[in-house]
């Protein structure tokens, strides 16, 4: 596994690249964010070539992110109202490249419509899963479900229950670490491509986590975690742009 030869980017809250034309876009709604720290070692080996575990202080994290993906559009034309809305709840890690790019590595991605699952695996090579979905609001808490039906494996399940709280006024090293991601690295037809993406500043709130019941980290390779999350937020959401690949 290489080391990076430059210094890394900035952790910042805005992105490097707000005016860039977007190939997709679409809006990430109702987010919870639930991470564990991790080794290092236990994540390298998952990344895709050219890149290496980003870490702060050391450490690196698992990332278990449930949200309510709005309206996917393709280049400037208008977000698709009902394929390109569904739920999702993806298992992500943290990466760098030899540009110094912070990114995300997306290990699983569980969503609801099977037509948008098909297309990502089969067009875009991204690990989406089938799987039966549902997010439900009631009084204070947001309730998360997902049980995977196809690839598999069968049975791969979460639930995730949490209170969200107070707005954050400044977010804290970690949770900018974790949550101000400006781009994803992922393998498409054998070649590590790097795929940039821009939207307003997180709102973030701190988040109780009032149940967690998942078995989707350990189904995406990695060690079962250990414990309650590090750290729990929530936010309403942002409209997202993802511009054009590079190659890392």
């Amino acid at each position: 596994m290489p080391t990076p030869s430059r210094t890394p980017q900035p952790v910042t809250p805005d992105p490097p690249h707000p005016a860039m034309n977007p190939l997709m876009t679409q809006s990430w709604l109702d987010l919870a964010f639930l991470h564990w720290a991790a080794d290092p070692a236990d994540v390298a080996p998952l990344l895709p070539a050219g890149t290496v575990p980003d870490t702060l202080d050391g450490v690196t994290y698992v990332g278990l992110v449930a949200f309510r993906m709005y309206r996917i559009g393709w280049l400037r034309l208008p977000g698709i109202p009902y394929l390109g809305t569904f739920p999702e709840t993806n298992v992500r890690l943290y990466s760098r490249d030899a540009h110094g790019r912070r990114g995300v590595v997306f290990r699983s991605l569980d969503a609801s419509r099977l037509i948008p699952v098909a297309v990502a695996r089969t067009v875009f090579r991204l690990p989406y899963v089938w799987s039966r979905m549902e997010i439900r609001r009631a009084a204070d808490t947001l309730t998360y479900t997902s049980r995977r039906r196809l690839p598999g494996p069968r049975g791969a399940h979460s639930r995730i229950v949490v209170r969200p709280g107070e707005r954050i006024g400044e977010p804290s090293g970690l949770e900018h670490f974790l949550t101000a991601r400006w781009g994803m690295h992922s393998t498409f037809h054998g070649r590590s491509v790097y795929l940039p993406n821009a939207h307003p500043r997180w709102p973030l709130h701190r988040a109780e986590l009032v149940e967690c019941d998942e078995s989707l980290v350990t189904a995406a390779g990695l060690p079962e975690p250990v414990g309650r999350p590090q750290s729990v937020l929530y936010s309403p959401g942002v409209p997202v742009r993802f511009g054009r690949p590079a190659r890392p």
